[in-house]
């Protein structure tokens, strides 16, 4: 019985040692697969916080690269590239030709200007060193230039001066408005290359406007008067039975359409300009009336010249204003003292024009005159002097007048030191400010039509002798800012910050639902 008892006894103690031999080795591998579960976790919670360092500091890195090019660039004063069709953000040609040309220091003192004044008035400057660009945030601290021109802590202004010479540009001088687009047009070069002209001309060419027996007033080419004096013209009505004579500090004695002939004096007051080397521009309207003119007409047979009495009209739709025949796209010459040298192309818009009849060339000699071919119109426009036809159309009394000459430029020869210079457009009506109906709603001036204001001003140019001048004028229209309501200015903002916001809600929304997932 014992024997048996002790057999079973051993018999448990081995089973009860084996099954804790087991239980042992079971419990080894639980705490083996928990260290395995364990160890990959720490890993990676390890390297996500490597992964996020080094990504905070790759962003670090890349902002202060930012910050550090955005000085480097801004301490440079590097050009901007302008990849707009027109070059809006560019400097014009003119604008560059001007400042190339400049040897004297120019100030261009920029006080509480917003950035885009402040990058434009960089501009010149990258063009040439002599130009000084200063910007001021607090005027305060220049109690100079508060004492020199009465500015106050919030004072918004433009000064340019170089030598003894200045002038101050307020913020409204940088801005116009056109009432018929509703936009505000940006003219802060067109106000900074006027000024730069300015202040570095030693003495501003005058012209003078013949007055006393004109068509029109003074107010009918208001905006064509004030472009030259933006461009440092010293422009000034001429009353020659006032002064007796011509003024020697004339530069270019302008005419425009008369109503009735010029006096026997002041005829000859023009002729003796003339006999001195005068210069001479014409804008004429043709001579509907047909009253006789004898004493202004004896001025243009010095030239050899003389305006028609009919008008031209034109029969190609591509050559007019639209449905309008006495409104005809004339063609301006790019090979010619007044053009060459800017190598443009240009085309005008004279409204009720009339012809520049020339005489031929033994009378050109004798009158020691050489001509050149400024402006024609297009080879199917014909000629007309029956005032009474309403039509449009070419009637039977037209006639056949293709390539008509409709503006000239006249060199007569004094003798060997002298010439006189006349430029003559048969013309008067393209440089002014009347208003032509361009749609029910939005009109345009006469002057701004085509290169209407380019043609009569670098004329104006090249006879005082400015050829940097002679350019194609950057249209201050191609660059806009328009005016919003305040309904629109709050759908732009709301689209300008609620998108990105949207879009980062949902990427979060989006990383955590996918992250709940796994």
């Amino acid at each position: 019985m014992s024997k048996e008892i002790k057999k079973e006894n051993k018999k448990a103690i081995k089973e009860e040692d084996k099954l804790k031999k087991k239980n042992e080795k079971t419990q080894k591998e639980s705490k083996e697969l928990v260290v395995k579960k364990e160890k990959p976790y720490k890993e990676r919670k390890g390297k996500w916080l490597r992964q996020t360092s080094l990504t905070v500091l790759l962003i670090l890195i890349i902002v202060v690269a930012c910050i550090g090019i955005n000085l480097f660039v801004e301490n440079q004063n590097i050009a901007e590239f302008d990849f707009t069709k027109d070059k809006v953000y560019s400097l014009s040609d003119m604008s560059v030709s001007i400042t190339e040309g400049i040897d004297q220091e120019v100030e261009i003192i920029l006080i509480n200007m917003a950035d885009a004044q402040i990058d434009f008035a960089k501009k010149y400057n990258s063009v040439n060193d002599n130009v000084k660009v200063e910007v001021i945030d607090d005027i305060t601290s220049r109690p100079d230039l508060t004492d020199e021109y009465g500015l106050s802590a919030d004072s918004y202004a433009i000064i340019v001066r170089s030598g003894e010479k200045d002038k101050i540009l307020a913020s409204t001088d940088l801005y116009t408005y056109d009432y018929t687009t509703m936009e505000t047009i940006d003219t802060t070069e067109e106000a900074l290359t006027n000024a730069i002209i300015d202040v570095t001309t030693e003495e501003n060419p005058v012209i003078y406007n013949l007055t006393g027996h004109n068509k029109y007033s003074s107010d009918y080419i208001y905006y064509f008067s004030q472009d030259l004096v933006d461009e440092a013209y010293d422009f000034q009505d001429l009353d020659l039975l006032t002064t007796g004579s011509v003024p020697e500090d004339c530069s270019v004695l302008m005419i425009t359409t008369l109503a009735e002939d010029i006096t026997e004096a002041e005829r000859d007051s023009i002729l003796d300009y003339i006999q001195k080397g005068g210069k001479i521009i014409i804008f004429s309207d043709p001579n509907s009336t047909g009253k006789e003119m004898p004493n202004f007409q004896a001025v243009l047979d010095e030239y050899g010249v003389s305006i028609s009495e009919g008008v031209m009209l034109e029969q190609d739709a591509d050559r007019m204003l639209y449905s309008t025949p006495s409104a005809i796209l004339v063609t301006v010459s790019s090979y010619t003292s007044v053009t060459s040298d800017a190598n443009m192309n240009m085309s005008a818009c004279f409204m009720t024009a009339g012809r520049v009849d020339i005489a031929d060339s033994e009378e050109l000699e004798e009158l020691g005159v050489e001509s050149e071919i400024l402006a024609s119109t297009g080879e199917n426009s014909f000629y007309r002097t029956d005032y009474t036809l309403e039509t449009g159309d070419k009637a039977d009394s037209d006639e056949d007048a293709g390539n008509a000459t409709v503006g000239a430029l006249l060199k007569k020869t004094i003798d060997d030191d002298t010439t006189s210079e006349l430029v003559i457009y048969s013309n008067n009506v393209f440089i002014t400010n009347l208003q032509i109906a361009i749609s029910a709603q939005y009109y345009s001036y006469a002057l701004d039509f085509y290169n209407n204001e380019d043609l009569a001003m670098n004329s104006i140019a090249y006879l005082t002798g400015r050829d940097n001048m002679i350019t194609i004028r950057k249209d201050v229209e191609e660059a806009t800012t328009y005016a919003v309501t305040d309904k629109q200015n709050t759908i732009i903002l709301s689209i300008i910050f609620t998108i990105p916001v949207v879009i980062i809600l949902a990427g979060i929304i989006v990383w955590q639902y996918r992250r709940r997932k796994k």
